[in-house]
């Protein structure tokens, strides 16, 4: 019998998410010279520049000065903000310097931050994280006030004690959160964030659809059956079962959830219904992408699973980069079977 993510009820301790800040492992062996800048865009070679001057100056900032009695002391942490449109290189930035950087260090994208603090408390989130030498930030999007604040609090916090910070977004910090929220104490919280960053763009065509075909046809209800049957390590769910099933699981478990799974087959796929629905679907296209894992289904092609008002709403760069990993992976599907 095909085994079903629905079943699967994983346990993740706190301790293991600080442990499990790294980045994913299709980044484990990427740099600074294996980041091929497209020609026509002089902005990436910029860019690549500014991330290695980066970890020169974060190097310095953590190992700090003498003090008195000769102890050394952090200085203020510096921060990196990298934007730009989706597919472009960022992570891969992200990434090289994070492996540039002294261990203890963190690499988590921005909800996967938010969990860890919710996880282990604020006090004790600071007090982990403070003794890193930088904390690398994925798809740093706002969802809510509360999390804007969470997050304004805690990087004050690191990098008043030496933290640096290096972040991606599709959204310059300026416009974070822009069409969510108009609360004055939001766009307070805003500005401090933007004052943390020194913004870089990162402009060019997103790599992962240059030169592919559209979006592959979904299979037929026994087509996806057959693929999964005879898949060591695939599973095979219900779409609406999936949506119920992740509904009742943190999101820091999304990544426990798809551990050692080799292909996702979901059957019925459809729109999503509601926002709360389709922004779990995110989360999830996050770790199956993070992990590399095909996925292939029956129903709608998976560039149709959020709607036409979902894709101009608040959430819009979190659905069109969902998107996007999801067509990446089902292009992998494809080519694997």
């Amino acid at each position: 019998m095909v085994a079903r993510l629905s079943d699967r009820n994983p346990v993740v301790s706190p301790e293991q998410l600080i442990q499990e800040m790294v980045p994913p492992s299709t980044f484990d062996e990427v740099s600074f010279d294996s980041y091929i800048p497209d020609p026509n865009e002089p902005s990436q070679a910029q860019a690549v520049a500014k991330a290695r001057d980066f970890v020169v100056r974060a190097r310095k900032a953590r190992g700090g000065k003498k003090g008195l009695f000769s102890r050394k002391q952090a200085t203020q942490g510096i921060g990196l903000y990298l934007d730009g449109g989706f597919g472009v290189g960022k992570t891969h930035l992200l990434a090289s310097i994070y492996h540039s950087m002294p261990e203890p260090k963190s690499f988590a994208t921005f909800v996967e931050v938010t969990h860890v603090v919710g996880a282990l408390g604020f006090v004790n989130a600071v007090e982990r994280l403070s003794q890193h030498t930088v904390l690398c930030i994925d798809e740093f999007e706002l969802d809510d006030p509360g999390d804007t604040m969470l997050v304004s609090r805690l990087l004050t916090e690191l990098t008043a004690k030496g933290v640096s910070i290096v972040a991606t977004s599709n959204t310059l910090p300026g416009q974070l959160g822009e069409g969510r929220f108009a609360a004055q104490d939001f766009l307070r919280e805003i500005r401090k964030l933007s004052a943390v960053f020194e913004t870089i763009r990162v402009d060019g065509p997103d790599y992962r659809h240059r030169d592919l075909p559209p979006a592959p046809a979904p299979r037929s209800d026994t087509e996806l059956e057959e693929l999964a049957e005879s898949t060591p390590g695939a599973t095979l769910d219900d779409f609406d079962e999936l949506c119920t099933h992740l509904a009742k699981l943190h999101p820091s478990k999304y990544k426990a959830l798809v551990d050692g799974i080799s292909l996702v087959c979901i059957e019925g796929v459809h729109p999503a219904q509601d926002q709360s629905v389709a922004l779990r679907l995110v989360v999830l296209a996050d770790r199956l992408y993070d992990a590399d894992i095909p996925v292939t289904v029956s129903g709608s092609k998976l560039d149709e699973v959020f709607t036409d008002e979902m894709l101009h709403g608040g959430y819009r760069k979190k659905y069109l980069r969902a998107t996007s990993r999801l067509l990446a992976l089902s292009r992998f599907a494809e080519s694997a079977v």
